[in-house]
């Protein structure tokens, strides 16, 4: 058997295989090179001999000298690797833990044991020297990521390395400063508007209107130095604030209180004043955060006033106040000034569109008519939107009556009627609602988005018309009936007044938005109802168009009979309907309605599933509970005193527990971020 070479005994540099076959390459050069040198001549021979012998040792000493320093750099390389290796370990500002399989810790880097005090840790269970960081190592277990943590009062960024037993800390407490205190004083606009300040002042004399200002002025500005902010009057009714987000936070848990406060002391003196603020903040250009205050003041005021918008760009708004019904204006200047701009609005344009919401009310197919005959008052044709698939019963028997008056009957279209018919100078007109995505043909609105006005009586959301032609929003009036009737008293005399159906079908959307007249009714409800009455409206067709059929009627008593109560004072009721067990939206809230007529019970909630499928929840109050800000945390809208939202994609069993843990979060005061995306938990 061959033995293999052995090259223990040679010069070091033979010992690699590289520098062999240069050495063999060399030296065969060589040989051949005193070869050819003693063909020439004995004495050229031997000269040569002699350079290639003393080249040759040159060569070999200096390629081991080469092999040797080579060995020793790789040594000495090695050395300091691994020793630097050790001494990062130790003295890195990183903590290091090594773990056990079983969660004890084998080992601690000097920059982690501090964190830890004076006990000694090693060999010891993470749970029992530090459970809060245990608990984070158990979280983050199978995370390869980077991870913010909280522990021992400091900031890490932690990294787990399962499969090596290793956890990696960096403390970041100093950035985290520096971040917070960067967020902290981030600024923050705010606009304040005193909402009834010209109609209070009208009655008062210089000295009264001169101390209610001091007083407002002494309370607001007391206010703004508790929260370190900056206030300016602008004008009688208009103050401007600014604050740092820190400030801003702290005003939110204290829930604006300013607000009852000055309105309870004012009320006091038999002259209540409100006040609706609008703050923006979170953006680094000014320009763009005053725009967005006066965004969010416009957006307070629009839900009735008495509240505070607190909004950033690119977020959902939070909502503060709002506790009282808004107050109905003593003049009637701004239903006159509407009425005329409608009217010019409707001369520039060739045609007229009007529809309410999905599944229309009466109010909404009312107004509807109204504003057919306000169109045709001057000379516009209007055509009235409405999916027929999808109606109650009182609304079906009214369309079912308008056959009478083919000039009505013939205006009624279908969505897809309107889109074919819609030109670039067609106006839309959206009646008893604001939100696009609410309307009966949300298509025809995106045609028509340019050419849209809003006549509503519901408190303004988030989700609204960004270029509206002519907005009319008024969160006191009892219907958007009511509004539209009162525009007939600014048309042209010489026009063809409206008809009986017409003022029925009004009336009709008073009555019922109204419950009978018994809420949400001020002077001008019975201004309206009189006119309407007055124009022909038939108490006792209005009561044919109310009549529910016996499986509507049946279908409320069944609803109401599931009845419980959410608290123990009994009074928040709560009904929620079967699973897979359609109901008609106008019985879920005619069951609402019922349900509040009962002894001391304030607020109702009825969910039900509708016939397409989503969970619909009607509300109702009387007006001690703020029903409004329940709906819209779960997506809806409404009034303090009435809303209602839709959820999709969830059984009314899935349901019911949100809403109730929203119910309650309202009520026991938490703020509006606390709930947010609750849904799609």
């Amino acid at each position: 058997m061959k033995k293999k070479i052995s090259f223990k005994n040679t010069p070091p540099f033979l010992k690699n295989r590289h520098l062999r076959w240069v050495t063999f390459f060399i030296s065969l050069l060589s040989i051949c090179g005193t070869v050819i040198a003693f063909l020439y001549g004995s004495v050229a021979g031997t000269i040569m001999l002699v350079l290639t012998c003393i080249g040759l040792a040159y060569v070999i000493n200096w390629m081991n000298h080469l092999s040797i320093n080579r060995d020793e750099y790789i040594s000495d390389l090695s050395y300091r690797i691994h020793r630097g290796e050790s001494e990062t370990m130790l003295e890195m500002p990183i903590g290091v833990m090594i773990l056990s399989d079983d969660q004890k810790i084998e080992w601690v880097n000097p920059y982690l044991q501090p964190y830890f005090g004076d006990q000694d840790v090693l060999g010891k269970s993470v749970v029992d020297v530090a459970p809060g960081l245990n608990s984070l190592i158990s979280k983050f277990w199978d995370s390869s990521d980077t991870n913010e943590v909280t522990w021992n009062h400091h900031h890490f960024s932690m990294l787990v390395q399962k499969e090596f037993h290793t956890v990696y800390l960096m403390d970041v407490t100093s950035y985290y400063d520096i971040e917070e205190r960067y967020n902290n004083e981030k600024v923050s606009i705010g606009e304040i508007f005193l909402d009834n300040y010209d109609e209070i002042t009208q009655s008062m004399t210089d000295q009264e209107i001169s101390n209610l200002l001091n007083y407002v002025t002494n309370e607001l500005s007391g206010w703004a130095r508790e929260f370190g902010m900056y206030l300016k009057q602008i004008d009688d009714d208009h103050f401007m604030i600014i604050a740092y987000a820190s400030s801003l936070k702290e005003i939110e848990e204290d829930k604006f209180k300013i607000l009852d406060k000055i309105r309870e002391s004012t009320s006091k003196q038999n002259f209540p004043l409100t006040l609706s603020v609008g703050i923006a903040y979170d953006d680094s250009n000014l320009n763009s955060l005053a725009d967005q205050a006066q965004s969010d003041l416009d957006l307070a005021l629009g839900r009735g006033g008495d509240q505070v918008v607190v909004k950033a760009k690119d977020q959902e708004a939070r909502f503060y106040g709002g506790k009282t019904n808004p107050m109905e204006k003593r003049t009637r200047v701004r239903a006159r000034m509407t009425s005329q701009a409608l009217q010019e609005v409707m001369k520039e344009s060739d045609q007229i569109f009007v529809q309410g919401h999905q599944r229309p009310d009466m109010d909404a197919i009312g107004a509807c008519f109204g504003i057919r005959r306000l169109a045709q008052m001057n000379n516009k044709k209007c055509w009235i939107v409405i999916d027929q698939s999808q109606l109650h019963s009182d609304v079906k028997r009214l369309l079912e009556t308008s056959k009478e008056y083919p000039e009505i009957f013939d205006s009624i279209i279908t969505p897809d009627e309107a889109l074919q018919k819609a030109t670039d100078n067609s106006l839309l007109i959206m009646v008893d609602h604001s939100k696009p995505s609410m309307s009966i043909s949300e298509p025809l609105y995106e045609r028509l988005a340019n050419r849209v006005v809003i006549i509503d009586h519901h408190r303004r959301g988030e989700e609204f018309p960004p270029n509206p032609i002519l907005v009319y929003i008024e969160p006191y009036a009892s219907s958007t009936c009511e509004l539209i009737t009162e525009m007939f008293e600014y048309q042209s005399q010489d026009a063809e007044p409206i008809n009986k159906l017409e003022a029925t079908a009004m009336l009709t959307g008073i009555f019922i938005d109204t419950q009978s007249f018994s809420m949400r009714t001020g002077t001008r409800t019975f201004d309206a109802a009189s006119y309407l009455r007055s124009a022909g409206a038939d108490s006792e067709e209005m009561q044919q168009f109310m009549e529910e059929n016996v499986d509507d009627y049946l279908a409320r008593n069944h609803l109401i009979s599931l009845v419980e109560f959410i608290d123990e004072d009994r009074r928040i009721a709560l009904i929620a309907g079967e699973d897979d067990h359609p109901y008609d939206p106008v019985t879920a809230a005619q069951a609402a309605d019922s349900i509040l007529t009962v002894s001391g019970v304030e607020a109702s909630f009825v969910a039900t599933e509708r016939p397409n499928g989503v969970v619909g929840i009607s509300a109702r109050s009387n007006g001690d509970v703020n029903v409004q800000i329940i709906m819209e945390r779960l997506g809806g809208g409404g009034h303090l005193s009435s809303g209602a939202t839709q959820i999709s994609d969830k059984k009314v069993s899935e349901v019911k527990p949100i809403l109730i843990q929203t119910i309650k979060d309202v009520l026991s005061g938490e703020t509006e971020a606390d709930s947010n995306d609750k849904i799609d938990e």
